[in-house]
């Protein structure tokens, strides 16, 4: 079975996760991008969906599926039932890293306003600690050298994300070479660095269930 066949695999066992009459929140990547297109099969039994990217937002509109802005969604329900994402890696407590698409933002946000957030992987993304995968930090443009300083404290390699802003006009500076074994305390730590809009460590805004797809089926975690 090819990576993309396992992708796939896991987009559709996340249907199961869709309730009618709901909200959904939606990732970005190529994972979530099979989502999307598996989502279409239940757009006349939901609600709309929130997109955590401008690339996601338009990959629902595409399919029919009506896109509803955060705020206008949390006038019409209390929270989001819930919030299908792929991720960078994960480890065995459910952490997660994001960001490689460079919504991490946004895809913070969305989890944070979800009563759950379902992790689809396949299982390249599993590994004993985080790290292994550049952590991607969102940062406002005048803070480049200050949070990079942070991160070569905390053992990291910082490189400029070249040629790309994210959808909030703020740059990535993606951290090389960190061994992330405590991953709440890192996500707190640069989150604390005036000039950081957020970093890709998902901790706080974890996976309640991930969903990795294996050659032998989908594993549920």
């Amino acid at each position: 079975m090819t990576q993309d066949e396992m992708k796939q695999q896991v987009a559709e066992a996340a249907l199961k996760y869709v309730e009618a009459g709901t909200i959904v929140g939606v990732g970005t990547g190529s994972t979530a991008n099979m989502f999307i297109d598996a989502l279409a099969s239940k757009k006349d039994e939901i609600i709309g969906a929130v997109a955590s990217s401008n690339a996601t937002a338009d990959r629902l509109a595409g399919h029919g599926i009506k896109v509803m802005e955060l705020n206008d969604a949390l006038n019409i329900v209390d929270s989001l039932s819930v919030y299908i994402d792929g991720a960078d890696e994960f480890d065995p407590g459910r952490n997660l890293t994001k960001g490689g698409g460079g919504a991490l933002t946004r895809e913070k946000i969305v989890a944070a306003a979800s009563d759950q957030f379902i992790c689809i992987v396949d299982e390249s993304k599993q590994v004993d600690y985080l790290g292994a995968y550049p952590l991607p930090i969102e940062v406002i443009p005048m803070a480049q050298e200050l949070v990079a300083g942070v991160a070569i404290e905390l053992g990291g390699r910082p490189v400029v994300r070249e040629g790309f802003i994210t959808d909030n006009g703020n740059i990535i500076i993606d951290v090389h070479d960190l061994k992330i074994t405590d991953a709440l305390g890192v996500e707190d730590h640069l989150n604390k660095v005036p000039g950081v809009v957020t970093n890709g460590v998902f901790s706080h805004q974890g996976a309640n269930v991930v969903l990795m797809a294996t050659p032998d089926g989908v594993r549920v975690i």
